[in-house]
Order: structure tokens, then sequence, then C-alpha cells
């Protein structure tokens, strides 16, 4: 798991640093096209977040309640507020200073409350957040439906429902707004980037905690043809038609990638020690993984084309291995900091919950 992680944060901060080598022997690393990291997040946070859903729903014989809830999120946000909140606060006074080419005019409340992107697009503002709204959200909706579904259906089926429910609305949502016409601008940021448009892609993740939790054998005897699907999946998806105007790139695409995706989770769950040099190094850049999502673009890119512009090639690698000399590096400092400092602050009978 660490390594999927790893893979999907190296992912997009590399395809976010990739316009520096330019001209370079580098020029259009890694040569192929490849799914967008974030993609890989979402499913994974589904799995860990419906993972530990699906041991407090059994340990509470298929119920939820508010305190419960309450709990949950507790956890949660302990976990992603904070370094949001420092980031955001950071990048609001970069933009005002004129250090970072953004439009301030964008930033409001809407922000601290993860609805700039929740039913409509926005752009031109701490363009990473547009994920973390997706996340938060499904933090929200997912646990507040399993209460109301289990209160009608204590089993098994109720919880499956909500995962169905999940997949479906937000597909039937994209097909519903398929004949709006856009370029690619708009459809990443009105398709792929708004929240209801998007729950299903974090749900798939649910659904894989959902198979392994009630069906472990067959979980286990998929390891290795869904890993081989799943990768072809992930590896030729993005070479799909992608013409910004077909039914296909707005509704399904999305759906097919994150099934890939999915599938991926029963190898990345089966290999649990990776103890080499590199399995280290991997560990590590799966823990700073949150920092380095949050500060490489608006912190660390924006900042680069706004003040500092690649001159030539050789300008180019220099400002390259420095940029991600600096993400990785401030990233270390605010996991160990401010991450884990903030994240201890849960307290001990919390805690014991999820044990």
């Amino acid at each position: 798991m660490d390594v999927y992680r790893a893979v999907a944060i190296l992912i997009v901060v590399q395809s976010h640093s990739a316009f520096m080598l330019e001209g370079t022997l580098l020029e259009g690393f890694p040569w192929i096209s490849l799914t967008d990291g974030v993609e890989l997040f979402f499913v994974l946070s589904g799995f860990l977040i419906g993972s530990i859903l699906l041991k407090i729903i059994e340990q509470n014989n298929y119920s939820l309640s508010f305190p419960l809830l309450f709990a949950f999120w507790k956890r949660r946000w302990f976990r992603t507020l904070p370094n949001y909140y420092l980031i955001l606060v950071i990048y609001t006074v970069f933009v005002s200073q004129g250090l970072v080419d953004a439009d301030i005019n964008q930033f409001d409340y809407t922000f601290f409350l993860f609805l700039q992107n929740f039913a409509s697009p926005f752009y031109d503002f701490f363009w990473e957040s547009w994920s973390l709204s997706v996340e938060e959200w499904f933090y929200i909706i997912t646990p507040l439906l399993l209460l109301i579904i289990l209160k009608i259906a204590p089993n098994r089926n109720g919880i499956l429902s909500v995962i169905l429910l999940l997949i479906l609305a937000p597909l039937i949502y994209r097909i519903s707004a398929s004949d709006i016409n856009v370029d690619q601008f708009w459809w990443d940021v009105s398709f792929r980037k708004v929240v209801i448009m998007r729950l299903d892609t974090v749900i798939y993740g649910v659904l894989a905690a959902y198979i392994k939790f009630y069906h472990a054998s067959f979980w286990k005897k998929i390891t290795i043809p869904a890993f081989i699907i799943g990768l072809a999946g992930i590896l030729l998806l993005p070479y799909f038609p992608t013409d910004s105007n077909a039914f296909f790139t707005k509704t399904f695409y999305f759906s097919l990638i994150s099934i890939a995706a999915m599938l991926l989770l029963p190898f990345a769950d089966r290999v649990k020690n990776f103890k080499t040099r590199f399995g280290k190094w991997m560990t590590h850049i799966s823990l700073i993984s949150y920092s380095m999502y949050l500060i490489n673009l608006g912190l660390g890119i924006s900042i680069i084309e706004a003040n500092f512009p690649i001159e030539n090639p050789t300008d180019g690698w220099i400002k390259y291995l420095l940029f991600w000399v600096y993400v990785i590096a401030t990233s270390t400092f605010l996991y160990f900091k401010f991450e884990l400092p903030i994240m201890s602050l849960r307290d001990r009978s919390y805690r014991n919950l999820f044990k």
C-alpha cells in the first residue's frame, strides 16, 4: 500500500514538473501516457477508509450512531484539515503578494468548507484543492448514508446498497450532463473536478474493502489476474480517444479508471513487507505524500513559473532537481514537525475505538 501511494504522488508531481525537462534528454519522461495519480489516491483512500468503517459497523452489529460518526470524522479531520488549512493560508498570502500568479478574487469561505467545487467548477486558485473536496465530502456523505440505510437494512446488503448507490448516482448525473458542449479545459473543471460528478471514484475503493472483508478467499484468489487487468487498464486507458465532447469521455471513462485502480488493490494489500532500501524510500514517500500533494503545485511549480522561468535546458535541469529536493525536504519537515504532532493530539480513548 505504501508503494501504491508513493507511485500515485510521484506521478502527480512528475506531471506538474515535466515542463522543466523540455529540451533535455528526459523530455517527455516517462515517455508514456499515465493515468493521473490523483485517481489512484481516490481509490486507495476509499479502500482504507472503507476498511475502517466496515470494522466499526461489524463491531457494532451492523449499526452506526452519531457518536461513532463524530469519532470517525474527528480522526479524519485531525489527519487532513490542519495541513490543508496551513498550506491554504500560506498560498493565499503568496498570491496576495504577487509571488504566485493566481486570481485572489476567487478566494472565499468556500475553500474552508470544501465547497469551491461541490456542484460547480472553480479555477485559477489553489487548483489542487479540488481532489481534497471530493475526499472530504466522501468522508461525510458515505457514513451518513450508511447510518440511514443500516437502520432499514442492518446487514451486508445495507452496506452494499450504499456502495451501489454512490457508484450509480454520480455516473447517472454525468450522463445527464453529457450533452453540454465543453472544450478540454471546461471538461476538466466541469466534469473531472466537480465533487458530485466524482464521488463514485472513491466508493470503488470501499467496494474493494467490502470484497476483502466479506469475501476474503475470493479476494486472495483474484490477486494476480486482477493486478494484470488493472495494470493494463491504467496503462491503456490514457490512450483512449479523449475528445472532450465525447459521451464516453464525460461518463464511463472515469468509472473505468477507478475500476482499473481498484483491481490493483488485492496485490498491493497482499505484499506486506518491502524490506529493501527502495522499499524504505517508498515508505517515506508514502508518509510525506499528503504534504507533497499540497505544496508541489501552488507553493512549488507556480512560484517557479511566476518568478523563475526556464531559460534553457541546463537551467531546466537545475530547477527540476532543486524542485524535487525542495518538495521532498519540505514535505518531510511538514510531516515530522507538523502533521505528526497534530495527529498525536487525538485522544487515546478515540484511538482505542479503531484497534
